[in-house]
């Protein structure tokens, strides 16, 4: 048994770049963090490990020092983090694929085998991190290390093509955002000021660079990122590859697949409704609970990619959830304390008793606009057993001639609705789930750069969580007068009457539309919104977005392969959502906006058919969608009957 001091007399001791050997002699810099006394004196014993593993730079104080180094160390556990292979101070060159060094499972193995060897370790190893510091967390469970005990992965994507870089054949550009995070930090730029003025710039002005894909495409040897050319090469597998390819089934990029080969130790997957990956970590979730005899957890908040951790908020967006909904590194640390003390250290604190699943269903206030000038749209956190819930039911409502949402679908004379899509005016992404898409602000001369990190010069291109649905001035492709985006030609809006009394929608909504087209190739979006009615706070309502994808036509059938359409021939499509929970307010409408673009959130489609980003000139095109009986265009959303 370890004493135990009292996290106030315990201090941090930190032996900084320790180079361990990985398998093939390359050397990866490592931070051990270790219980010290008042006087600094290692203290003795054996004591459990926390890793974090980081392409971010492991020094980082709001990442990885504050909330996990001098959190866990005081508590009785050894911390590591590392740079990886290619990273920050670490030896070798990586791939730059962001998320697809393949080595990165059997670095970690042989990361957390070297921990467990050591004589203040006592064998048992827990990971944190989020991001792609959650994915190098599946890759080492993929590779089953004997003395990996738990994990908390937090806000990891697992297939990169469905979800991350891709999006039902479309082109997610915040990805070309977090490529200059990557690019900056690279080993490819040491010693070559000119390539690193040429990455800072490129961050620094791409809202322009976004801009120019509405007049031409991206093209090799001509982006900033052209600067690290193994990243660049990344660049354009995400650009140019709509077929689920080679390159995309590499097990660093899709650990779907390979869920089975996971290690069967106790996990909690995390995430948030407005981050990019709720659909991923909730999968997982599933598989992970189907197979495994350990104890598998999911939590998901009302959260974008970063609000879970660091200060914590108890808004998104122009939305608040109420205060039930901030946590922030001291809850979000609480909770993982719990988790590993019992895993590592085998204590009883009780997580084995709690439900599976917990989730935070949005919705239920008042719709007034607090101080801050956001609407009062709340929510409370509820424990389920299983996702997806056992009792939601698919409710399916049909697209219907003249906007209507019903549960009736149409006549067989009922009209299509018909919109032109103009590739070079698109509807612009008010916000969306987003990450990583952060132009840098522009430093005044004579700055010190090494005094002023990356992540403090970056706001994000789209705001990332819900905001009303208004054009506004600081966003892209919006213009005066600054409309609604309900009210733009090119947006189909299809909602209910006024709800007579709540209605629960939890799970993965489906949208399945019949689509004809003037052109070969097009795309068609959709999107979820919760509809308040008009008030005092909000003239117009408050449109609240919860969920929205894409489909590109020419994978309609699947992207094993492209497949052009002939023009005015209809087909079927189905554009899947990520997962939200929300509660419908009686008074309110659901919402479905059906268009063909929603830029700079994804690449918009040029209509011409040409290769994927080798396009050559922009066409308009006249895209329907039909709402008749025989083609009938519908959403199908998991309602939750009330409860009793």
């Amino acid at each position: 048994m370890v004493s135990r001091p009292s996290p106030a007399t315990v201090t941090v001791n930190a032996s900084q770049n320790i180079m361990v050997s990985m398998r093939d002699g390359v050397r990866l810099a490592t931070d051990i963090y270790r219980p010290a006394d008042e006087n600094g004196n290692l203290i003795g014993g054996r004591f459990p490990v926390i890793l974090g593993r980081t392409s971010y730079d492991k020094s980082n104080p709001v990442i990885w020092i504050n909330p996990i180094a001098n959190f866990f160390v005081p508590r009785g556990y050894v911390v590591l983090l590392q740079d990886l292979r290619g990273r920050g101070m670490s030896e070798g060159t990586g791939q730059y694929f962001h998320t697809a060094n393949p080595l990165e499972g059997k670095d970690g193995y042989d990361t957390i085998e070297w921990a467990a060897s050591q004589p203040w370790c006592n064998g048992k190893v827990g990971m944190v991190g989020a991001s792609h510091g959650g994915i190098v967390q599946n890759m080492a469970s993929l590779e089953r290390p004997p003395h990996l005990a738990a994990l908390w992965v937090d806000v990891a994507p697992t297939n990169a093509f469905k979800w991350e870089a891709r999006q039902g054949g479309a082109m997610g550009l915040h990805m070309y955002g977090a490529l200059y995070l990557h690019g900056y930090d690279s080993h490819e730029l040491r010693g070559n000021p000119e390539a690193v003025e040429r990455i800072e710039r490129g961050a620094e002005n791409l809202r322009s660079e976004l801009l120019r894909l509405l007049s031409e495409p991206l093209r090799p040897g001509e982006t900033p990122i052209a600067a690290v050319p193994n990243l660049e090469k990344v660049l354009f597998h995400y650009y140019h590859d709509g077929v689920y390819n080679e390159f995309w089934s590499q097990e660093c990029l899709d650990q779907s697949p390979h869920f089975a080969r996971m290690a069967d130790i106790p996990a909690v997957y995390s995430s948030g409704w407005y981050d990019p990956f709720p659909a991923d970590v909730t999968q997982q979730f599933a598989a992970m609970s189907r197979q495994n005899t350990t104890p598998q957890r999911l939590v998901v908040g009302p959260w974008n990619h970063v609000l879970m951790r660091g200060k914590g908020s108890s808004s998104v967006g122009e939305v608040e959830f109420g205060e039930g909904a901030k946590w922030g590194d001291e809850v979000f640390n609480a909770e993982r304390l719990r988790w590993f003390d019992r895993w590592l250290k085998g204590d009883e604190t009780g997580v084995e008793a709690e439900a599976p699943v917990r989730i935070f269903v949005m919705g239920g206030g008042s719709g007034r606009k607090t101080a801050a000038g956001h609407i009062e749209h709340g929510g409370r956190w509820r424990e389920e057993q299983e996702w997806p819930l056992a009792r939601a039911t698919d409710t399916t409502l049909y697209l219907r001639s003249g906007g209507g949402l019903h549960s009736e679908q149409g006549a067989a004379d009922d009209a299509p609705a018909t919109w032109t899509h103009d590739p070079q005016n698109p509807v612009p992404s008010i916000s969306a789930n987003v990450t990583g898409m952060y132009e840098w602000v522009r430093l005044s001369e004579g700055l010190d750069r090494s005094y002023i990190p990356q992540r403090a010069r970056m706001k994000s291109v789209i705001p990332d969580g819900p905001l009303h649905q208004r054009e506004r001035a600081d966003l892209l492709c919006c213009s005066e007068p600054y409309r609604l985006l309900a009210d733009r030609a090119d947006v189909m809006v299809f909602e209910t009457e006024p709800l007579e009394s709540p209605v629960e929608v939890t799970g993965a909504p489906r949208v399945r539309l019949w689509i004809s087209s003037s052109a070969v190739d097009t795309d068609f979006t959709a999107k979820l919104l919760d509809i308040y009615p008009p008030s005092d706070d909000w003239p117009d309502g408050f449109h609240l977005p919860l969920a929205d994808s894409i489909i590109r036509a020419r994978f309609r059938d699947g992207f094993d392969a492209e497949r052009l359409m002939a023009p005015g021939q209809s087909y079927e499509v189905e554009i899947e959502l990520p997962p939200i929970s929300n509660l419908f307010a009686a008074g309110h409408r659901i919402r479905v906006d059906i268009s063909s673009s929603n830029f700079p959130r994804f690449d918009v489609n040029p209509n011409t058919g040409e290769p994927l980003g080798r396009h050559t000139r922009f066409e308009k095109a006249e895209n329907t969608v039909y709402l008749d009986a025989q083609r009938p265009s519908r959403v199908d959303l998991p309602v939750v009957p009330p409860a009793g």
